[in-house]
């Protein structure tokens, strides 16, 4: 074929013109003198129409036995068709067909369950409705590092192996490192960012993280992708005042560059606009387990909240709420000491609004290196393992905070998803590790 190859995204120049498009059929109907190809390239959709009166016989008589997910090189003129969802069509002047299946491609249009289209994500992936919600999550994700670029951050790549807890050691996944014992899938990487913040003052890092609890719930993945900056000399208040900054800008690059993704998905985009339009809600732990209760959980003082808990709680808030400050035995061993109770710590819990629960965790770190050591043995963690990080208060000891956003959680509130596993490529639970 002699005309340009050209991406379906890039056709509005082309008005008029003959270009060549590279892709597969998702769709195909016919009359007796008209084929309508549906084809998408991975950057968009455009139906071509081949006119049997346009080509040869034997031409038409090829596409008409073309399968779904058949892979061809169509050539045709680009016309505007305001009803088509890239804007255009193709008027085919020729066709090669690069590969047809010979076999029924097994996901149809009628419904399918989850498990089957899990069992064929490597497939599912190939739908409209997952192409939305990964073009939106690679939104997020490069919206996360503008964001973080413009701030003044530092990408500083942390370990997946690792020989030190981050999060405490029931969700730990661990395996024989040689001959030096036990190593651990990382939980994460804030431990190594608070030593990079310690030398180049505002840093971040993104990566899978692991967790091995036997979670079924539904906002839950045994493998999933966080991004965590750390702050040098940011505290508790800083930290929150950042991550408010981010998650609006990363609300407002996907309603500005994917409106159209957010309709399909049947999503609210005027109610997701409101939740970042004005100042996020804050409560204290204290004043959250209060309402709850009022509401109807049964949830003690001094529990941490489970998935219906923050349901119920995001329900009364139509914006993003913090809940600030919880008690140190239910959080983290770094996390640094209430300056008024030492029952609590400086952290926060970013609960996105309309029951999606946490996006976000977050504390200023425990400084104070006597405070940290102590932390350490009450949580009964081995030192040796911690010698190191405890050298970072030994040797220009500053304030500093962090958090870490879990991208699937982010995606799956901003697309309004019934479950995080839509949100990643490849969803890792309890119950499975194919495709």
């Amino acid at each position: 074929m002699s005309a340009p190859w050209i991406r379906i995204c890039d056709l509005a120049p082309y008005e008029g013109k003959t270009v060549t498009i590279k892709g597969w059929v998702y769709n195909k109907r016919s009359s007796g003198k008209i084929h309508f190809l549906q084809v998408r390239d991975g950057s968009g959709f455009i139906q071509a129409v081949m006119e049997r009166s346009s080509v040869s016989e034997d031409l038409f008589s090829a596409a008409k036995g073309l399968w779904i997910e058949a892979s061809v090189e169509v050539e045709g003129t680009v016309r505007r068709d305001d009803r088509a969802p890239s804007g255009y069509e193709l008027g085919v002047t020729d066709l090669k067909i690069i590969s047809n299946p010979t076999v029924e491609y097994p996901i149809s249009k009628k419904e399918h369950g989850i498990d089957f289209l899990l069992d064929h994500r490597h497939l599912w992936l190939r739908s409209r409705r997952q192409r939305c919600i990964m073009s939106i999550r690679d939104r997020v994700i490069l919206s996360c590092r503008n964001f973080l670029h413009r701030k003044g951050f530092m990408l500083v790549d942390s370990p997946i192996l690792t020989g030190s807890i981050g999060e405490g050691a029931d969700g730990l996944f661990e395996l024989d490192y040689f001959d030096m014992g036990k190593a651990y899938l990382a939980q994460t990487g804030q431990l190594y960012l608070e030593a990079a913040a310690a030398a180049y003052g505002r840093v971040y890092c993104f990566g899978p993280t692991f967790r091995a609890e036997k979670s079924k719930t539904r906002r839950h993945l045994t493998e999933f992708w966080m991004i965590e900056p750390e702050a040098a000399f940011f505290e508790h208040q800083d930290n929150m005042a950042l991550q408010e900054e981010m998650v609006s800008f990363i609300v407002k690059e996907v309603l500005e560059h994917h409106e159209k993704d957010l309709l399909f998905l049947e999503r609210d985009v005027d109610q997701l606009a409101k939740a970042v339009d004005g100042p996020f809600h804050h409560i204290t732990y204290d004043d959250a387990v209060k309402l709850l209760q009022k509401l109807g959980s049964d949830i003690p003082y001094g529990d941490d909240f489970g998935g219906d808990d923050e349901t119920m709680l995001t329900q009364q808030f139509q914006r993003p709420v913090f809940v600030e400050c919880y008690p140190k035995k239910v959080k983290a061993f770094y996390m640094k000491q209430h300056p008024e109770r030492e029952d609590l710590v400086l952290c926060d819990d970013l609960l996105a609004p309309e029951g999606y629960g946490e996006i976000i965790g977050g504390s200023q770190r425990e400084d104070d290196l006597e405070l940290l050591l102590s932390s350490i043995r009450s949580h009964s963690l081995p030192e040796d393992s911690y010698s190191w990080y405890l050298d970072l208060r030994r040797y220009g000891s500053f304030p500093h905070s962090g958090f870490g956003m879990g991208i699937e959680r982010a995606v799956a509130w901003i697309c309004g998803l019934k479950h995080i596993r839509e949100a990643i490529p490849w969803p890792r639970t309890i119950y499975r590790l194919n495709p």
